[in-house]
């Protein structure tokens, strides 16, 4: 589909800042949900990025992401085949106006005529040709100034969601409307009226806006948020193929939605109903409302059973076998080192839960025992007093950062591929089951050079095992 407005510019800007509790125990703070294949073989983020790849009809996409993903966001973007990416990281989350706000001003800079389209990076959109016909209405409508926001035509009396009513048509512009009202998420009954008048719908929380009028407009509304976006863009600097917003300038703004700092203050606020499939997957619930189901309502994925069940939710992630027997409307999910069972009406209720955990200072809900990292991933396969065994994956021509520990000694066996190990003053080319020795305080480093990847296991030993007695000489990622 191509887009009528050629001369304004459709720039996608996807927001990848959450951590996605309310889907643990898969989705975790240093992996969360937007990176997980939950609803395809993709994860969330690339479906979202290759949903605006059409070079007809969108510049290439911009990402604004918390700067501890962005080595996971650019592979998962290389291995999705989307290009011309820019990656902005955000130094602490300050919610979507600063995003909106920030994006907006870098693309001021080359196309001060263009539009921003704002897409979380964790949404299902299941139907792509109305996606486009809606951004199409939604263009036609920036493009003489209004700021556009995409209203989803309710399917159920959800209360897991805000809501938009629906005011007088935009004159001359087929699809749109006025903003009468932005509703908080409504208890049951209010939410059974609105889905019985049918003037309300879901707030998606996807925008498309004009750059110059939305900036324009939070100089009014906001001054202090988009002051601050630009001192964090002017103090800013690149960082290998990312830019890293300064730090203080950035949070010094407001954490702020753009619902609450523009759209329900502006005069400009237009809403386009549209019906495209989108699920804002923020609880399994979700999950299970858009899954394949049995004949008695039950949604199973992986090595997983709901035996004389209904309505259930099962899914096993680690390889072993879930059986769930004689359970109604229940949310079973097992990971490697964490099991949910919840009650699905309560779905929307484990954030608490997993602060609690985080209290309790416990690392399930900020890592999994894969842990990802620039150059691969490393596993944690067993701990005991004072030793650790990992496996590390070493992706080809990949390099780990020369480095030294001073309270634990590592000792590598090569699995398969061809490891390069540096040693203090020497080096030492590794081959299938061979092994080195790296003694406690010596400088060393890892590498790949071959076009296979590496798998070694390491095991530490030593009076102190965590992953910050790590000091760093020198690192290709510049995390040194």
């Amino acid at each position: 589909m191509t887009n009528p407005f050629q001369k304004t510019r459709i720039h996608p800007v996807i927001l990848s800042g959450g951590a996605g509790v309310r889907l643990w125990p898969m989705s975790r703070e240093q992996y969360p949900k937007q990176f997980l294949s939950l609803c395809s073989e993709r994860s969330m983020l690339q479906d979202t990025a290759r949903r605006v790849i059409d070079p007809t009809l969108f510049a290439a996409p911009l990402v604004i992401c918390n700067q501890e993903h962005r080595f996971v966001i650019a592979e998962q973007m290389r291995q999705a085949g989307v290009n011309g990416v820019r990656i902005v990281l955000e130094p602490v989350g300050r919610n979507t106006a600063a995003a909106a706000a920030v994006a907006a001003l870098i693309i001021a800079e080359q196309d001060p005529e263009g539009q921003i389209l704002l897409l979380p990076a964790d949404h299902v959109i299941q139907d792509q040709d109305a996606f486009l016909e809606a951004v199409n209405a939604a263009a036609a409508a920036a493009s003489t100034g209004h700021l556009a926001t995409f209203g989803i035509v309710p399917t159920a009396p959800e209360t897991g969601y805000g809501y938009i009513r629906r005011g007088e048509p935009v004159a001359g512009q087929e699809g749109a409307f006025r903003v009468a009202a932005f509703v908080e998420k409504p208890p049951r009954e209010q939410a059974e009226r609105y889905l019985a008048e049918g003037d309300f719908f879901w707030n998606s929380g996807m925008f498309l806006l004009p750059v110059r009028q939305y900036l324009a407009e939070l100089e009014r509304w906001e001054p202090a948020v988009l002051e601050a976006c630009r001192k964090a863009l002017a103090q800013g600097h690149s960082d290998l193929d990312f830019f890293r917003l300064e730090n203080e300038a950035f949070a010094g703004a407001a954490s702020i939605s753009i619902d609450y700092a523009v759209m329900e203050r502006t005069e400009k606020a237009v809403v386009v109903p549209c019906s495209i499939g989108w699920t804002d997957v923020g609880a399994w619930s979700a999950l299970w409302d858009i899954g394949a189901k049995d004949g008695t309502g039950n949604v199973c994925q992986g090595d997983a059973i709901a035996w004389d069940s209904r309505g259930c939710y099962v899914r096993s992630e680690d390889g072993a076998l879930v059986a769930v027997l004689g359970m109604d409307d229940t949310v079973v999910v097992a990971t490697e080192d964490a099991i949910l069972v919840a009650a699905k009406e309560r779905a929307q209720d484990i954030k608490p839960m997993v602060e609690h955990l985080k209290a309790q200072g416990r690392s399930e809900p900020r890592l999994h025992r894969r842990v990802h990292r620039p150059w691969g991933y490393y596993q944690s396969l067993h701990a005991g007093d004072r030793f650790q065994v990992k496996r590390l994956t070493v992706a080809p021509g990949a390099r780990l950062s020369l480095q030294m520990h001073y309270h634990r000694a590592e000792h590598w066996v090569v699995v398969n591929g061809t490891a390069l190990v540096t040693r203090g003053e020497e080096q030492v080319l590794l081959r299938e089951n061979e092994s080195v020795y790296i003694p406690l305080g010596t400088p060393h480093r890892l590498e790949n050079p071959g076009k296979v990847p590496l798998n070694l296991i390491e095991v530490q030993s030593g009076s102190y095992l965590g992953e910050d007695d790590i000091v760093r000489f020198d690192d290709h990622y510049g995390r040194s």
